[in-house]
């Protein structure tokens, strides 16, 4: 259940609409209002919110180009798997 349910999110990762969301999803984290937003004097874990901010999108974009390359490297249906 688990390893097909990953195969699909796969599959559906391998659109090129869901690649230009991405896109535009993190050109907009790293725009004005949202920075503005994590730019205040509150610290959490003894850093600054933004630079949590920052570190945090990092992160998360890197996932997500990963499962990205994992889509790319999947082949296109299941009679191909052996070969």
């Amino acid at each position: 259940m688990g390893h097909r349910l990953s195969i699909l999110i796969l599959r559906h990762l391998h659109l090129r609409e869901t690649w230009v969301v991405f896109f535009i999803l993190g050109i907009i984290m790293m725009n004005f209002p949202f920075i503005q937003i994590f730019n205040m004097p509150l610290r959490l874990f003894g850093m600054p919110l933004l630079y949590l901010y920052l570190i945090l999108g990092w992160m998360i974009s890197i996932c997500v180009i990963y499962l990205f390359v994992k889509a790319i490297d999947l082949p296109d249906d299941e009679n191909d798997k052996g070969r």
